[in-house]
């Protein structure tokens, strides 16, 4: 018969616990910190596009060391602005970019035209013209396909309205002249201004361009309403018909 078997006789005792090692703190810590301090200290023109990506591309992804895929996305798209003007498909094409991050930057894209276009509202242009310069290359001019977007003023040449009539390929937008003039009168517009995009970058006006703008000169005239002007927006900067003497 075995005995002890009570009291813990011929156990073998169990090791002793040790306290588990802390866990290593990534090292892409360390330079979120500073990266932070940096835009607080000396704002975002102190920063290149990558990490001004980094910044936002911090709180999507929490978990992982960002700086070479914000340096990728620029890469593949060209610059900050061109990153969040990707459609969210052509962003998820590059690997660490899932349909949430995508979908982040999209919405601050949707955040920096809306903060644009109050920026124009319900002013007049005339004393705002810089604004509505800003507002449309900020929602037009890094699209990949044209729009064709107008501006409809009232008497005292103050936004009433703004819409995209338009949206096309990458080097067309069909645009109806008679259509632009049906709506401004809908909306009582005493004048408009025509706006759009070339996505190869080059704002230089087109042989089609010049030939839409007089054609819709000649119709709005004699209903008294005005074209004030046409602007060309591209990433390479804007045209305005006005400014070239071709309105």
């Amino acid at each position: 018969m075995t005995t002890g078997a009570g009291n813990g006789a011929g156990r073998t005792a169990a090791p002793a616990l040790r306290p588990a090692a802390p866990a290593e703190t990534p090292h892409y810590h360390g330079h979120r910190e500073r990266l932070r301090s940096r835009f607080q200290d000396a704002g975002s023109d102190a920063l290149p596009d990558y990490e001004l990506l980094e910044l936002l591309l911090f709180r999507s992804i929490p978990q992982r060391d960002v700086k070479p895929l914000a340096k990728e996305l620029i890469r593949r798209f060209g610059s900050f602005a061109e990153v969040l003007g990707a459609p969210a498909a052509r962003l998820t094409e590059v690997k660490g970019i899932g349909e949430g991050v995508a979908l982040d930057l999209k919405i601050v894209e949707a955040a920096l035209h809306r903060m644009a276009r109050g920026a124009v509202a319900k002013r007049t242009v005339l004393s705002s013209w810089s604004s509505v310069l800003d507002y449309c290359r900020t929602t037009m001019a890094f699209a990949e396909r044209e729009q064709f977007r107008i501006l409809f003023l009232d008497k005292k040449n103050a936004v009433i309205a703004d819409e995209v009539q338009q949206t096309g390929t990458v080097d067309h937008t069909p645009v109806y002249p008679r259509e632009v003039v049906r709506r401004a009168l809908e909306l009582s517009a005493s004048a408009v201004i025509l706006v759009h995009n070339h996505p190869s970058g080059d704002p230089t006006p087109s042989g089609a361009d010049m030939r839409m703008t007089r054609e819709l000169v000649d119709i709005a005239k004699p209903l008294g309403i005005a074209i004030h002007d046409h602007v060309i927006v591209g990433r390479d900067g804007h045209a305005s018909f006005r400014g070239l003497g071709l309105i």
